[in-house]
């Protein structure tokens, strides 16, 4: 086995979730994962933590509501039973086809993702970790030999966190501290308000508020968006391709939108509830280790040089203590480039042009 597997495994299991013994920590093993799941397990086992492991798979799944009448049983409790006695919820993702939700009718889709709004805040309270060991589909999406995005995803994942915490610390003094932020590219023009907002240092830790290994951004949730915005970095949702999306913002919300690929995909996203119309993120990347696009969100909207937005859900460790946020059964992120032509400002002051940040060598007041 590949000395970086265990080494991503300790990563995963020390510096992101924190466990310790006595932990109850279910390992959810998508159908590639089976060699990191073997890593995490002997360190779980080392740290003396409970373990069980579940089977995560898209194509079953997909064989499942694809076939199902679509009246789904809301937040079965056997699941939830599971989630509420855990302490840790560990995701291994590694798909052997990245397509495979696509052939499943986005209303099914949709339903089975709101049938299923108790089960995610079980999981969200615990301290869950996601992260991803990398598989040929996954190569093959992002245009990569495998040993070269073997590559890839070590550069992104092994990295000094500590460093790069107290860096990204930077930004989320200048968010919390802000009130308003403009992104001004290309065909965006878009304004924010992050009023009373607290910014997450997404350190790839749970003492961070942060759930992604890897990560290196830093979020907050925004609120009463107006203008336009252009997302030209491509993605896929639930199996289906999509990209060059143009989003209208009025009033907060959003009330136009085109996609020059995926436009049904879109569709579904907003037509899945009341809040997938308004937004739950504002993210930006701030890890330089991932330096190129690969077609996973997982890595993408850590990428420096980039700033993300999310439709849907809105994170609980953004908001002022007892406001709920917005509420959905879908939270979407979609990115758009800023390494060129492009400025973000807090409170009329540029903080970051062309990707470079104002701390950084190369920023242009």
């Amino acid at each position: 086995m590949d000395q970086r597997v265990s080494e991503h495994a300790e990563v995963l299991v020390d510096w992101s979730a924190r466990v310790e013994a006595g932990d109850d920590v279910v390992v959810r093993v998508d159908e590639g994962a089976h060699d990191l799941a073997v890593a995490v397990a002997e360190k779980l086992g080392e740290r003396g933590a409970n373990y069980l492991a579940t089977y995560v798979s898209d194509e079953v799944e997909s064989a499942f509501v694809r076939s199902h009448d679509g009246d789904f049983d809301d937040d079965p409790e056997f699941e939830v039973a599971m989630l509420e006695n855990a302490d840790v919820v560990l995701s291994l993702r590694a798909k052997r086809n990245t397509a495979a939700k696509g052939a499943v009718p986005g209303e099914k889709r949709a339903a089975y993702k709101k049938s299923r709004t108790e089960i995610k805040a079980q999981m969200m309270d615990t301290d869950w970790v996601s992260t991803m060991h990398p598989t040929r589909a996954h190569a093959q999406n992002a245009g990569m030999d495998y040993r070269e995005y073997e590559d890839f995803v070590y550069d992104a994942v092994l990295r000094d966190w500590e460093s790069l915490a107290d860096e990204m610390a930077r930004m989320k003094e200048l968010l919390d501290e802000g009130s308003e932020v403009r992104l001004v590219k290309e065909d965006t023009d878009l304004t924010m308000s992050i009023e009373d907002r607290t910014a997450v240092n997404s350190a790839a830790s749970v003492a961070y508020d942060s759930h992604n290994l890897p990560s290196g951004e830093v979020f907050t949730a925004p609120e009463d968006p107006e203008g336009e915005v252009y997302f030209d970095v491509p993605m896929t949702h639930d199996g289906t391709r999509i990209r060059d999306v143009h989003l209208t913002f009025d009033d907060g919300e959003v009330v136009d939108w085109s996609a020059e690929t995926g436009q049904q995909a879109l569709d579904d996203i907003f037509a899945t509830d009341a809040g997938a119309k308004r937004l739950g993120e504002l993210g930006i990347g701030m890890n330089r280790g991932i330096d190129r696009f690969t077609d996973s969100i997982l890595f993408d909207e850590k990428m420096g040089d980039t700033v993300h937005l999310a439709v849907g859900r809105a994170y609980s460790s953004c908001l002022p203590e007892g406001e709920e946020g917005n509420q959905s059964a879908v939270h979407v992120d979609m990115i758009t480039d800023v390494s060129e032509d492009s400025r973000m400002e807090i409170d009329g002051e540029a903080v970051q042009r062309n990707g470079r940040f104002r701390w950084e060598d190369g920023f242009e007041e």
